[in-house]
């Protein structure tokens, strides 16, 4: 089969501006093959080069001496002690999930679960957070549907809890859903498995499912805008198989126990050609590889789509040789392809064979490392204008507003379609808080979190890039955990647009002054951009994932609000409305600046509630929704009623930062009240949980029939 000639349509349909063409013709000194045009496009798009973000990636804290592996590798790596290890990152598949819902949502999960078992780590927990257009848009129903059963279908079948999330409709959403999905595994910390080669001649291996044709372009499309065109882009969406992922992770597994893998990496996007490649880059070796031997589900396959083929469940190793028949038999027993493709070699050189035809000839080092990198020119985001007046609005309606909307109802039509109990170490499944799961044969469990307010960072993206790290922070402290580290999911529009880059960077200096000041460096992440359809971005939504220990059970902070408990709370209330989701939701108004994320107090006021955790019976941070909504959870979830002296609306629905609601004993209030004066944390009494009544001021309505609205509005909406 002849290859295309190159013309500048074709460079164009690769991803390629001319003068990254041009850049192209420099390192290689003539002009490329069309298996080369692939690899460089496939290398150097947004996808898997980070080129617009790079510099800004770079200003983010990711030490700490909790950090054993920081970004770079396949997931990040913190001690959990007693010599043991949490893997974890978060990962997008967005564009793939609008184009085919259910596919791309299951591959986004495969995906992470295999960056995670690369490492050497068996997954123990899994999230995700999604953003959907309008709920009476003609296709969010369809989306909604095809992703949660996509994420259901692939991880219930692989066999992994998940344990957290979220879930938001936008207009901003309409034309570009977002798909994030997260997973964490234990490993033991002096047996994590790294990616870079090493050694001259060794045997490169290909693992796991045979290579299709499905998503060949994948990541080139994962770094372009969406236009009419895209129902033309389908064939580029992976198709997943969970049953096949799950025999890989066991014989992954298995195959690290033999001592036979000297590096090890998963073929996510762009498939074998970015695994080859970072693997080789970060050993600085070159990789020469054989495409005969590559095994193949479908006939006649060319070199270019065998290299940009995106076919899931696979990996690719470098192996010790004299090792080899151990390591083969373990991928026979589990019935999996194990095929040596190629080697390692001194030279930069990323050689690749079909046959006797050699198909690209390309100094390696130039496809990773040497990839572009811009500094895009951006604009800060202008500070706000003032809030003009709110009416005010019943406290009893406003609550129904916010708990009868898809947005803030009870999401358990989503979670209860996921298996949050599989491996019977689920301590805390979604719909109270943090998930957390149990370190199984120890007295340690690790809690979850996934946050990010998006109306506030496209207000104030600095503020609001604080506040998400602020939230996940809370949320593991009101579990009783102790926040570790984080990981972050950047997803944003057009970053050639100078104000979606300040965005970007907006967001990025907030994220970093967070995860310092909290003490929870980013340790992995990705970054997706190009969320747009036909020049409409979306929100900016940063997505911050953190994992928090509980080192002993009587830590943990797990119960329910009783009848006869005190309503305390934690950290001071101005009554900030600007950007609130009673605004957003009641009045419809998306006005008034991000409330404000003090550093300091956020530090103190969850070093209080862990310091005092025997104090407390149930406790939750207040977020969208504040005093109000975070009562009649808590309330809704105890079964009781709750009393808030409380009437103002700015009081109840104002969603200033660093505050948590507890419930307790009147005689571990009178304790927390002392203990708070030393400590100078801001504390006091709001109202008790007593009843069947939600009550607020004088206004009231019977706690069921609040809770029905709750339990029933997002089903409503969507189901």
């Amino acid at each position: 089969m002849q290859d295309p000639a190159i013309t500048p349509d074709l460079i164009e349909a690769h991803g390629l501006k001319p003068d990254e063409y041009e850049r192209i013709l420099e390192i290689i000194g003539r002009e490329p093959t069309f298996t080369e045009l692939g690899i460089f496009s496939a290398m150097w798009n947004e996808h898997c080069s980070y080129k617009s973000s790079k510099k800004w990636l770079r200003t983010l804290p990711t030490e700490g001496p909790q950090v054993i592996c920081g970004p770079g590798e396949n997931a990040g790596v913190v001690d959990i002690g007693d010599g043991q290890a949490i893997v974890f990152k978060m990962e997008s598949h967005n564009h793939p999930s609008y184009i085919e819902p259910y596919q791309g949502a299951a591959t986004g999960v495969g995906g992470i679960l295999r960056d995670v078992f690369t490492m050497g780590a068996r997954p123990i927990a899994a999230m995700n957070s999604l953003s959907f257009g309008q709920v009476d848009h003609p296709k969010t129903k369809q989306l909604v549907h095809g992703v949660v059963e996509g994420i259901g279908g692939y991880g219930n079948c692989f066999g992994v809890p998940t344990v957290g999330g979220e879930v938001r409709f936008h207009p901003a959403y309409n034309g570009n859903c977002l798909v994030n999905a997260f997973a964490a595994g234990l490993a033991d910390a002096d047996k994590i498995f790294y990616s870079a080669a090493s050694g001259i001649g060794m045997p490169v291996v290909y693992l796991g499912a045979k290579t299709g044709r499905d998503g060949v372009g994948g990541a080139t499309m994962a770094s372009a805008e969406f236009d009419e065109t895209i129902e033309e882009k389908r064939p580029t969406v992976q198709v997943g198989d969970p049953f096949t992922e799950k025999r890989l992770m066991e014989a992954t597994l298995e195959l690290m126990q033999t001592g036979a893998v000297i590096s090890i990496q998963d073929m996510g996007a762009a498939g074998l050609t970015c695994s080859a490649v970072e693997m080789g880059d970060k050993g600085q070796l070159g990789v020469k590889l054989q495409l005969n031997d590559v095994p193949q589900r479908e006939a006649n396959m060319t070199a270019y789509e065998m290299m940009l083929s995106e076919s899931q469940e696979r990996m690719l190793m470098v192996l010790k040789p004299e090792l080899e028949a151990e390591a083969r038999a373990v991928f026979e027993k589990w019935d999996l392809d194990f095929a040596i493709v190629g080697e390692t070699i001194a030279e930069d050189r990323f050689l690749i064979l079909h046959g006797n035809d050699v198909k690209a000839d390309l100094p390696l080092s130039k496809l990773s490392s040497s990839a572009p990198e811009y500094d895009r020119p951006w604009v800060a985001t202008p500070a706000a204008d003032p809030l003009a007046d709110v009416p005010a609005v019943d406290p009893i309606d406003g609550l129904k507003a916010l708990i009868g909307s898809p947005n803030y109802g009870a999401k358990q039509w989503v979670y209860e379609q996921y298996d949050t109990m599989v491996m019977a170490d689920t301590v805390q499944a979604p719909g109270l808080g943090a998930g957390i799961v149990r370190i199984h044969g120890t007295d340690k469990s690790v809690a979850f979190s996934s946050d990010v307010t998006p109306r506030y960072v496209k207000a104030n993206p600095v503020e609001g890039g604080k506040q998400a790290v602020a939230e996940v922070y809370r949320n593991l402290t009101a579990v009783g955990a102790t926040p570790l580290a984080t990981t972050d999911n950047l997803n944003f529009g057009n970053p050639e647009k100078p104000e979606i880059m300040g965005q970007f960077v907006g967001a990025i200096q907030g994220i970093g002054q967070a995860v310092a000041a909290l003490d929870v460096p980013i340790v992995s992440g990705n970054v997706s951009l190009y969320n747009e359809t036909d020049g409409q971005g979306i929100l900016p939504t940063p997505t911050i994932c953190a994992v928090g220990l509980i080192d002993s059970p009587e830590k943990a902070i797990i119960g329910t609000a009783r009848d006869g408990h005190v309503a305390l709370l934690v950290g001071e209330t101005a009554g900030h409305l600007g950007q609130s989701a009673l605004l957003a939701e009641v009045f419809n108004r998306e006005e008034g600046d991000a409330p404000a994320v003090d550093l300091d107090a956020e530090k103190r006021h969850g070093d209080f509630i862990r310091a005092n955790h025997a104090l407390i019976r149930a406790c939750s941070d207040l977020s969208d929704g504040g005093l109000a909504v975070t009562a009649f959870e808590m309330a809704e979830a105890g079964g009781v009623g709750v009393q808030i002296d409380e009437a103002d609306m700015a009081q109840l629905f104002g969603e200033d930062q660093a505050r948590y609601l507890i419930a307790c004993n009147f005689d571990q209030a009178e304790a927390l009240m002392t203990a708070a004066a030393t400590a100078g944390v801001p504390i006091a009494t709001v109202g008790k949980f007593t009843g069947d009544t939600v009550k607020f001021g004088t206004a009231e309505a019977p706690l069921s029939e609040l809770a029905a609205l709750y339990r029933g509005s997002f089903e409503a909406a969507v189901g």
